[in-house]
């Protein structure tokens, strides 16, 4: 990298004051730092961090090497990406982990070591077996487990737009007596960050102009096509994506409530997570007794006026977005979902809530 960029690479974002008035708390105005800065969760999340206000002094944008000089935007004002060194967390009070598993192994350790309180959107600090995973949308009716040490932490876990999701509906049933949740879950190609996001645009053009398509990410016709497994080639398997979120929502939910069966079908979208989930109860409910569990929780159900929601109306929205909820025709104690989540802004407004919880910070 160029000296000119070296030394403007050490600047960060300097976020607009925050009034002592919006803060409860300590009152104490928090440095934070994105590792992953230029990933599509890492931009996401630097956006959130804006749009509430997070009391902040600054966010210092970090990554690999390779992206470190690259010049981005904050609030109307450019700055750099920075690379990830040894002294990158210094006087840092959050560090958000946004980018890649490796990205995080790498720096998670040295950010704790700096002080930092660890936020990790990849797993890869949930590997370590101690960190808190949290779901504040739904931490009043269905609190993050205990941790089995019983002592305090700097580590937490964000988990992923698909296990907010399961989590979310098995605790809006909790109160009744549920006897199974089948969940089908579709994800969009932005879940594999830029480069799936390209690929499925590169595919779609090339189909039309009956070119070859590549297959880098994915090794399979991801355009006009459904998938419930990837090629050989691909560097992520799909049963392991499932795997997965299987096993976040199992240590999240432990033996408080039934564990819901999941499935994966990767769509040809670019953004927004689709679901589609059955329960079935002990007793026949009424659609006016379980609708008001999801609103409790921060999920938006649609009015008998508006449509469903699609993976379009959903872009930029914070909250998990559903249908009415529908009965079955052939069981009378059966029920089915259908619902939307920008996949981006939810998981990285969860990451955000987790942080505003911790400085006392009271929002939506």
């Amino acid at each position: 990298m160029a000296s000119c960029c070296n030394s403007c690479a050490t600047s960060a974002i300097a976020l607009p004051p925050v009034p002592r008035s919006s803060m409860s708390g300590s009152g104490t105005l928090s440095r934070v730092a994105i590792v992953g800065a230029s990933s599509l969760r890492g931009k996401e999340l630097k956006q959130v961090l804006e749009d509430r206000s997070f009391p902040a002094t600054d966010i210092v944008l970090l990554d690999e090497s390779v992206m470190a000089g690259t010049l981005t935007e904050a609030g109307g004002e450019p700055t750099f990406i920075r690379a990830l060194e040894e002294d990158s967390f210094d006087g840092v009070r959050f560090a958000f982990l946004a980018g890649s598993q490796l990205d995080a192994e790498q720096s998670w350790r040295a950010a704790q070591r700096a002080g930092a309180t660890v936020i990790d959107m990849t797993g890869a600090v949930a590997a370590s077996g101690s960190a808190e995973i949290r779901i504040p949308s739904i931490a009043a009716t269905l609190p993050a487990p205990a941790r089995k040490d019983g002592g305090a932490t700097d580590l937490y876990y964000s988990p992923p737009t698909p296990v907010i999701i399961a989590a979310t509906i098995v605790a809006a049933f909790r109160k009744f007596d549920t006897r199974r949740i089948a969940l089908t879950l579709f994800p969009p190609v932005s879940e594999r960050d830029q480069s799936g996001v390209e690929e499925l645009e590169g595919q779609t053009a090339n189909l039309l102009s009956f070119r070859p398509i590549e297959q880098a990410v994915f090794d399979a016709q991801v355009a006009f096509n459904l998938l419930t497994a990837y090629g050989a080639e691909s560097k992520l398997d799909l049963a392991d994506v499932r795997n997965g979120i299987a096993r976040d929502v199992a240590q999240y939910l432990g033996d408080r409530a039934p564990l819901p069966a999941i499935q994966l079908v990767q769509a040809p979208v670019f953004y927004g997570y689709a679901f589609t989930a059955y329960a079935e109860f002990g007793s026949v409910h009424e659609m006016e007794q379980l609708e008001p569990s999801f609103s409790n929780l921060g999920v938006k159900v649609s009015d008998s006026s508006a449509g469903p929601p699609t993976n379009v109306s959903v872009a930029g929205e914070n909250e998990i977005q559903m249908a009415r909820i529908e009965g079955d025709p052939n069981v009378a104690a059966g029920v089915w979902l259908w619902g939307v989540a920008d996949n981006l802004r939810l998981s990285t407004t969860n990451a955000v809530r987790i942080a505003e919880g911790l400085v006392g910070k009271t929002t939506n």
